[in-house]
């Protein structure tokens, strides 16, 4: 545990600036009108290096929200809500107020350099109880469809700058390599190509181009650079936690270590980044809590990312041209091995030092910023780090902060607050739901439902809003049960459907007798980070159905609830919520119609929505589908790639559009393959060809899936 030490009296702030400056004296970087680069000139010539190294650090909400003159006190740059960290009312109102109360105190200092507030709205406006809560971006991903990434951009970043915060910490442009990491559901899908084609959100975020400062608008944040989706399963971890409690468990694969050469980490993991800078201008950057081994010069020497100077600054502040800041991950810098004191898990001087020449220039000190600010200011005064790192670190912070019109409105205002969860935006989100789902298989047409069906549905994430939207919802790990408001899938169900008969049974103990069809709903309970890992601690301090051990296999309990209904109604359709494929295999004999619902969010009746035709399915697989646990990792481009649905897997129903030859095709190799005419190699050429399609070769893509069909 790190140790908060007292703010000497040489970090206490300057005096109240005078309020008798008139306007002919007032200073260029308050003038709106003068260039941004030369207010920012202005500022920083005006400022003390204790004030500079104010900016530089963050604090979470809980750290001040008891005392806000600490924001004053500290000359504090930015503070934070990590995951379930709200005001006492969690209402946009007392966000709004809570935000402006904090802002207040910045203000009151000599500068008055206003506060800049973040949140980690990753899938809406996750910790806001009403906020609109969209699919996770691996349902995203299986959309395949960027402008509809830009809206669901642009809709989440209103409801965030509604409640009077102006930074997302957000999206994840990672690329999820194996399904047992913890995060999968926060990556767009396996291909890096896929990714860089849904960066899109960005501009929904930040807008195209110079509307920063819009209320509808707010800084968005790439991470986690680099390889995060990327890092080695450790399986020595996952066996020593299968005899430890969960608090002495330790992650099996999140915050691991990418073991690659240069030119896959390139080719594989950076690959989003340079889209997200170039084409969508992302304003800051989050470094990842991983770590890089290269092979190139031997094994057993990683580095950490926060300590990364050569791909932080080199790479993508230099070779990559990033102008915007990085922000540190929470406590990242603490990660660092510090030589001196090896078993030290909180701050040192050495980590600060390291960490800040690297290249961070904000760092998330959610609880002892004053200790990092004495250690930095400690590093400078002896010259190990240097006022040019300082000055350039600051430099983009309060060119951030100019272009979100900080200065010039730095009061959120209340007039929008109804803009959170409005119906219009939960319509993009029912939108997104329905073209997120991936029909994996449809024997004998069972999908879409008559709407005068006698529905028999069972399982227990039909009716469970909590674990339909996952982690980072409300609190950090999500949680069971009635969490949000919104429609559950079995609520949905009964809107889409009021002429349906519907019995609802969690654990199919109801009798199946007289109905049409059965639609069992299962899946995972909500998780996030390294408590999702796959052999990885349970969360122990989490509801009951969160605390079961995560797996790629589905539960028990869902297995049986497949087997009493698939067997005694005729027809049997499975919906899987969950973030990454679940092992399905032994089990599909019996399904007639297998959908890959992911993690929705809180408009359940997209779901209904395809499933009774309302609109057609048209999503795609985003990750490969195993068959089962020995074949993971499994990635689009490996030699030996047979998965149970390949990448790029989706059946569709609906109308057929001859203009989209690709669609077309792709029907025609979905249907070689269920006819059993397809070659040996189908899931390969499948796959092959929506990466060669996200690339931009259709006629390469044309040619790969007509092989499949011929």
């Amino acid at each position: 545990m790190s140790i908060v030490v007292a703010v000497t009296a040489s970090l206490a702030p300057v005096s109240a600036a005078s309020a008798a400056e008139t306007r002919a004296e007032r200073p260029v970087y308050l003038n709106p009108s003068q260039p941004t680069g030369s207010r920012v000139a202005d500022l920083l010539g005006r400022m003390t290096l204790v004030e500079k190294i104010g900016q530089m650090t963050q604090a979470e909400r809980s750290a001040v929200a008891s005392d806000p003159t600490r924001v004053a006190q500290w000359g504090l740059g930015s503070v934070l809500s990590g995951g379930g960290s709200t005001p006492a009312q969690n209402t946009p109102a007392a966000w709004v107020a809570m935000v402006n109360e904090l802002q207040a105190q910045a203000l009151s200092t000599r500068l008055a350099i206003p506060l800049i507030y973040g949140i980690d709205a990753v899938h809406g406006h996750g910790n806001v109880y009403g906020a609109t809560i969209f699919p996770h971006n691996v349902g995203l991903g299986a959309t395949r469809d960027p402008e509809l990434a830009e809206r669901i951009g642009h809709a989440t970043a209103t409801e965030v700058r509604a409640t009077g915060i102006p930074w997302n910490f957000s999206p994840c442009v990672c690329v999820s390599r194996d399904e047992r990491w913890g995060r999968s559901y926060e990556s767009f899908g396996e291909d890096p190509a896929l990714a860089a084609q849904m960066a899109t959100i960005i501009d929904g975020l930040q807008g195209r181009k110079g509307q920063l400062d819009n209320d509808d608008r707010v800084l968005a944040t790439a991470k986690h650079f680099a390889g995060d989706g990327d890092t080695q399963y450790n399986t020595a971890i996952a066996a020593a936690n299968a005899s430890q409690p969960w608090w002495s468990q330790r992650y099996t694969i999140d915050q691991g270590i990418t073991v690659t050469n240069r030119s896959d980490f390139a080719r594989i993991d950076l690959a989003p980044y340079g889209p997200a800078l170039r084409n969508h201008r992302v304003g800051s950057v989050m470094p990842s809590y991983s770590s890089v081994d290269w092979t190139e010069d031997g094994l057993g020497n990683p580095v950490k990312m926060h300590a990364h100077q050569e791909l932080l600054t080199d790479v993508l502040k230099g070779e990559m041209g990033f102008d915007g800041f990085i922000i540190s991950d929470w406590e990242g810098i603490h990660q660092i091995p510090d030589p001196a004191e090896p078993t030290n898990g909180g701050l040192t001087a050495y980590k600060v030092r390291v960490g800040v020449n690297a290249g961070t220039d904000m760092f998330m000190q959610p609880n002892n910023a004053p200790q990092f600010q004495e250690l930095l200011l400690a590093e400078v005064t002896a010259g190990r780090v240097s006022q040019e790192r300082i000055d350039d670190a600051v430099g983009r912070i309060l060119h951030k902060k100019f272009e979100l019109g900080l200065f010039e409105h730095p009061y959120a205002s209340a007039d929008n607050i109804d803009r959170v969860g409005s119906a219009a935006h939960r319509a993009i989100g029912r939108e997104a739901v329905a073209k997120s789902q991936v029909l994996l298989k449809n024997a004998g047409n069972a999908l879409p439902l008559r709407p005068s069906a006698k529905v028999y549905v069972a399982g227990r994430n039909a009716d469970n809003i909590g674990h339909q939207a996952g982690g980072w919802t409300i609190t950090w790990q999500g949680t069971s049960g009635d969490a949000i408001p919104g429609t559950t899938i079995l609520e949905g169900i009964r809107e889409v459907a009021p002429g349906a008969t519907v019995t609802y049974s969690a654990d199919a103990s109801a009798p199946t007798t007289g109905s049409d069809v059965g639609v069992v709903v299962v899946g995972e309970s909500s998780y996030s980070e390294g408590y999702g890992d796959i052999g990885g601690p349970e969360c122990g301090w989490c509801s009951q159905p969160q605390q079961e051990e995560k797996s790629l296999a589905l539960q028990a309990g869902d297995r049986a609830v497949i087997d009493k209904v698939c067997a005694e109604i005729s027809t049997c359709v499975v919906l899987v919520v969950s973030g990454r494929p679940q092992l399905v295999t032994d089990q599909l004999g019996q399904i007639d119609a297998l959908v890959a619902s992911w993690l929705p969010g809180s408009e359940g009746a997209g779901v209904a929505d395809v499933l009774f035709g309302k609109r057609p399915f048209t999503g795609q697989l985003p990750l490969s589908w195993p068959r089962d646990a020995a074949q993971v990792p499994i990635n689009v481009g490996d030699a030996d790639y047979q998965p149970l649905y390949p990448f790029g897997w989706g059946l569709r129903t609906g109308p057929r559009f001859p203009g989209d030859p690709v669609s077309l095709a792709r029907d025609e190799a979905q249907e070689a393959v269920i006819a059993g005419r397809a070659p040996a190699n189908w899931a390969q050429l499948i796959a092959d060809a929506d990466h060669t399609l996200l690339t931009g070769n259709q006629g390469q893509a044309l040619k790969l899936l007509k092989s499949v069909a011929r």
